[in-house]
């Protein structure tokens, strides 16, 4: 805890005192190399996953046949639509 009164003292000569106030962080945490490894490492993972998933979702529609409600009717004999 660096907060206290200081002086230098030189020569035998003092310094006027400096009081000093140091505001440690409460809650921080040390982040080290594996912690920034497993981070890295379980992002990669989570984005593959997602990808893989978007992928098997999206490549259910490719063999689907149209449905009959997906077509549009044509209009015989040259009608126009009212």
């Amino acid at each position: 805890d660096p907060r206290g009164v200081y002086m230098c003292i030189q020569s035998g000569k003092s310094s006027p005192p400096l009081q000093v106030h140091y505001r440690m962080c409460q809650n921080c945490i040390e982040v080290d190399v594996p912690t920034i490894s497993g981070i890295v490492v379980a992002d990669v993972i989570a984005t593959i996953f997602l990808a893989v998933a978007v992928y098997c979702i999206t490549g259910q529609d490719k063999g689907r046949l149209s449905r009959a409600s997906d077509r549009q009717n044509l209009i015989a004999n040259e009608q126009l639509y009212q």
